[in-house]
């Protein structure tokens, strides 16, 4: 018995064996289909995400007892003079600054190796190859390269369009769909129903909090940096909103780029930015983030850091994106579930 109760185990690890090394073989196969799965899937997926972050700023609206349809009017309308705006306006200006700040790198390291006499060999000639030659791709594309890369680019263009088109129509069905999820969950488990809930509670708050944090950081270091006459203000303004989509690291990168123009242009503005910055993070860490996300979303530094480096070995730059909010879903499942554990044993 115990002999034909062992065959069975090998025969069973044999065929799993084999399973495997087939799906490794047709590992070309079946990725390809999944690419095609994830291409059609991605732009929809995209949209609800949309929706669901907007989903808030509807509620809003609609508490002012303006119509659905109204509101989504005036959150599309928002949303186009924003990219409007970043394509008339702002991303001439911001090319502009862009070059400005590479120059103020050349002069820094070039200052640097002079003043202190050091010989940066081929990485001084590698560095200065690479900030003349992104100077001169960013002429071009403001030049004339704008047009080849709309063309080049028909495949993004189009999936922004069926993910801003979906989101739309996702945000319209929003309420039936939410309504629809609650009403099933409550009517299978009680247990998944609240932590599916638990888990809305949290993801809205972060979105809400991360998007009013990005906003803030736009402001605020746009207004500083040009208080003290930093000559890149709204270039660093900018780079401070979007670096918000890093956590912790795209914050600092930032900072540190503003000193070090800050030093290429003069050592009192470099002094002057050190001390801005400074005192700005820290305001921004114990003041703004607390006020903003409160204590539902706060997760440790280590955990953060963690998750940023994970994410961008697996994922790259999406990883580090969404490093934080699974994060704080990882988190919020383990406090739930533990909880859950913890009343069982009370209850005995």
């Amino acid at each position: 018995m115990i002999k034909n109760k062992l065959d069975f185990k090998l025969i069973n690890i044999a065929l799993i064996a084999v399973i495997c090394f087939f799906i490794y073989q047709a590992n070309p196969l079946w990725m390809g289909i999944l690419n095609k799965i994830l291409k059609i899937i991605l732009p929809l997926f995209a949209g609800f995400v949309i929706a669901y972050a907007l989903y808030p700023l509807l509620e809003f609206l609609e508490s002012k007892k303006i119509p659905k349809g109204l509101g989504v009017g005036i959150i599309v309308a928002i949303l186009i003079g924003i990219i409007a705006t970043l394509i008339t306006l702002l991303i001439p200006l911001l090319s502009t600054q862009i070059v400005s700040l590479i120059d103020s790198l050349i002069i820094f390291i070039k200052d640097i190796t002079t003043d202190f006499n050091i010989d940066l060999g081929t990485l001084g000639d590698t560095l200065f190859k690479t900030f003349n030659e992104i100077i001169s791709n960013v002429g071009k594309y403001v030049s004339d390269g704008a047009v080849k890369t709309i063309n080049a680019s028909i495949s993004v263009i189009t999936n922004v369009f069926i993910a801003l088109a979906s989101g739309i129509y996702f945000l319209l069905d929003m309420d039936k769909i939410r309504n629809g999820i609650k009403k099933y969950l409550s009517h299978k488990s009680t247990k998944v129903y609240n932590y599916v809930a638990l888990l809305d509670h949290e993801i809205k708050n972060y979105i809400k909090g991360f998007l009013i944090l990005v906003c803030i950081s736009f402001f605020e270091y746009t207004l500083i940096y040009y208080i003290i006459g930093h000559p890149n203000a709204l270039l660093l303004g900018f780079l401070s909103g979007l670096g918000n989509f890093i956590p912790y690291f795209g914050g600092i990168l930032v900072q540190v780029i503003g000193v070090l123009t800050g030093f290429a242009l003069s050592t009192s503005l470099g002094i002057t930015v050190i001390i801005v910055t400074l005192i700005s993070s820290l305001i921004d860490s114990y003041v703004l983030n607390p006020l903003v996300y409160g204590k539902s979303n706060q997760v440790h530094p280590i955990i953060v850091i963690a998750a940023v480096f994970g994410g961008g070995i697996l994922l790259g730059f999406i990883g580090i994106v969404i490093s934080l909010p699974l994060s704080i879903i990882i988190i919020t499942t383990i406090k739930y579930f533990r909880g859950e554990i913890n009343v069982k044993r009370n209850s005995k």
